[in-house]
């Protein structure tokens, strides 16, 4: 609707009215202004303020880990020979290398083929790892002496039937069997060969493939696919080059490895051979990484600077000029600066030696409240406690007993010397069987077993059969059968079996009330033969004992103090030693620790900063609200302004219509004058 005003009297009422109103809306408006700008550099100061502990947060990631301060360093003089890395395990000391022959993987080739579609006849492959003793025709004279299987691989049957039973087919079975085997076809000019590798290196891990010809019914001709065969009986398959261990010597002690990556011949650290050394030996360093630590450390100060100096201007306050900073005077600021602060200053609970205090490895407090690092200090503190640095910023706990190790702890864990006390070690679940005598064969009545690992069944599981001069040999070969079925290995199961007293015996590797190992079915004369039954062994036991005097969890090889005392959480790695008292774990939360654990309650959403920034936003929001109240409250306002001019207005033109009418009718009256005369 449009109200035209002021059209009877003249009056500007629409002026009027918008000078009246504003001069209501604005001393509102501009408070509510004021008061949403203080509101909103508030609310910015804060993210400024959650942005910088965050990063503060961040620098303390690496302090917190114990890892970080076993770090370790490794050179070699010669990197083109050797190569070296180091763990955290590894002592400071220097070795001299010397390496006289590299690892190598067994490489076999079959005849040629005119064809990579020709066909090699149908049947099984069965691949075996072990170490074969064989002279190649060159030199010759050739002479296939003995295959000894490798425990620790298992074995693999690969069926060949009218859809794979090309050279490519082949090639592609083997391939996809995931077995450790690779598979190829090369041209090498006379026709196409199958190149069959195993995949690592070492004597223990050459190849010995034997067939099941069912094309022929002849598993050593060469005809079908006995063309592959490798083994005592047939060696149809060429070795193009024969597996070998690497052999080198550490201070002239000669020492023999299945890799080129030798780890753990020297504790701690990894060795790579690229190449056999000359007459001079290489030298290995290993030394403790204090740059490293110090790098650490130095990042850690300086993001903690980078925090105070945002704090410091949050609520800084200039007397001269009057600015303040948008946190100036802020409790909330202020106390999280000062609880970290103190954490900073106060010397580590719990922790003993020399340095239990940053001030005391050269880590000070300046006048601005930042952090600056005495190098010398902190570079001799390194140099004399570097293995014992991690107590003073990690939560870490030191064993007395070298048969426990420290594994982790939660935050109510207690700070304190927490007494171990073992009553039962952890133990494997162990298969037991019976009375086997050797010289033994397997034949088709005793090959076939099906075991029970973990609660997890394996398939059915035929063994090689042969003659087994003595149950060490017939061990090795059951333990790589059980460790390469597919269900076993799909569930990351493995076994040791073993040849004691004329029994063998089936252990999980696992440790703990899990574990257990179960024969559950078995071939016709396995029994009286092997002596293994269908039967159920000893299950294994968990750790079981106290810490600090309360019974705690035991899982496997791992005891944890219980829920509700003073060791909860407290997680502890028992592989050796006796029953008994164990000693005392001395549990300390390092600077690095507690900080970490104070942001994370400052950073979250529900904590100090999160309520301060919804509470604020709250009031921003209330703004809005006060906002559309004083618009209506205006607009109500302005209708009734309006109304009371247009009332104005209409009495004014009303008056003024009287006004002209008198006029009018005084005007018509005759003159007093002319009256008089007129009589």
């Amino acid at each position: 609707m449009i109200t035209a005003t002021g059209i009877g009297s003249g009056l500007d009422i629409e002026s009027l009215v918008n000078q009246l109103v504003s001069a209501e809306r604005t001393p509102a408006e501009t408070r509510l202004l004021r008061q949403e700008a203080t509101l909103t550099s508030e609310l910015s100061g804060f993210g400024l303020l959650k942005s910088s502990l965050a990063a503060f947060q961040s620098s303390l990631a690496d302090l917190t880990r114990q890892s970080t301060f076993g770090q370790r360093t490794a050179t070699s003089s010669n990197t083109d020979i050797i190569a070296v890395s180091a763990r955290t395990s590894a002592a400071a000391s220097s070795y001299d290398l010397s390496v006289t022959q590299l690892a190598k993987s067994h490489s076999l080739a079959s005849g040629s083929f005119a064809s990579a579609s020709d066909d090699l006849g149908t049947g099984t492959l069965t691949i075996r790892f072990g170490t074969t003793d064989y002279t190649p025709a060159d030199p010759g004279p050739q002479s296939y002496n003995q295959f000894t299987v490798n425990p620790d691989r298992g074995i693999a049957t690969i069926d060949i039937n009218s859809s794979n039973n090309t050279l490519e087919g082949v090639r592609d079975a083997i391939n996809q069997a995931g077995i450790g085997v690779s598979a190829a076809i090369v041209n090498d000019g006379s026709g196409y060969r199958l190149l069959m590798s195993s995949q690592d290196t070492g004597a223990a891990n050459s190849l010995e493939i034997s067939v099941s010809d069912t094309g022929d019914g002849n598993d050593s001709d060469t005809a079908g696919l006995s063309v592959l065969a490798f083994n005592a009986a047939a060696t149809n398959m060429s070795q193009t080059s024969a597996a070998q261990d690497a052999l080198f010597s550490v201070n002239g002690l000669a020492i023999s490895s299945s890799d080129n990556t030798a780890k753990n011949v020297i504790n701690g650290v990894d060795i790579t051979l690229k190449d056999v050394t000359g007459a001079a030996p290489v030298t290995v360093s290993i030394a403790e990484n204090r740059a490293g630590v110090s790098q650490v450390i130095g990042k850690f100060v300086n993001a903690y600077n980078s925090f105070v100096g945002t704090a410091n201007n949050l609520t800084a306050y200039d007397p001269e000029t009057g600015n303040a900073g948008a946190l100036q005077g802020d409790f909330s600021a202020r106390s999280i600066t000062g609880q970290l602060r103190q954490t900073l200053v106060n010397a580590v609970e719990g922790l003993s030696g020399a340095y239990t205090s940053l001030s005391a490895i050269g880590i000070s407090t300046q006048s601005d409240g930042t952090l600056a690092i005495d190098t010398a200090r902190l570079d001799k503190a390194l140099e004399t406690n570097f293995d014992q640095m991690s107590g003073l910023f990690s939560a870490v706990g030191f064993p007395s007993d070298n048969g426990v190790t420290f594994i982790s702890s939660t935050a109510n864990t207690a700070v304190a010397s927490h007494a171990v006390n073992i009553t039962q070690l952890a133990s494997v679940g162990v298969y037991t069987g019976n009375a086997a005598n050797f010289p033994l064969t397997i034949n088709d009545d005793n090959d076939n077993i099906t075991v029970k690992i973990d609660g997890v069944s394996s398939e059915n599981i035929s063994l090689t059969q042969g003659s087994y001069a003595n149950g060490s040999e017939l061990a090795a070969e059951i333990q790589a059968r059980i460790n390469g079925d597919a269900e076993l290995s799909a569930a990351g199961l493995t076994v040791n079996v073993s040849f004691s007293g004329g029994q063998l015996a089936i252990s999980s590797n696992q440790y703990g009330s899990a574990s257990k190992v179960e024969v559950s079915a078995i071939d016709t004369n396995t029994a009286s033969d092997l002596g293994l039954s269908v039967a159920a062994g000893i299950a294994g036991v968990d750790i079981a004992g106290t810490i600090g005097g309360v019974a705690a969890i035991g899982s496997g090889q791992l005891l944890t103090g219980a829920n509700g005392s003073a060791a909860e959480g407290l997680r502890l790695l028992i592989e050796s030693g006796t029953i008994g008292d164990r000693g005392a774990v001395e549990f300390s939360q390092g600077v690095a620790y507690k900080l970490d654990n104070m942001l994370k309650s400052f950073l979250d959403n529900e904590g100090i900063l999160g309520a301060r920034t919804l509470g604020i936003q709250g009031r921003i929001d209330d703004i809005s609200d006060s906002r559309e109240i004083l618009e209506r409250r205006m607009e109500t306002l302005e209708i009734r302004y309006r109304n009371q001019f247009n009332t104005l207005d209409t009495l004014l033109s009303q008056l003024q219509s009287t006004s002209d009418f008198l006029t009018q009718q005084l005007s018509a009256l005759p003159e007093a004058g002319t009256l008089l005369n007129g009589n």
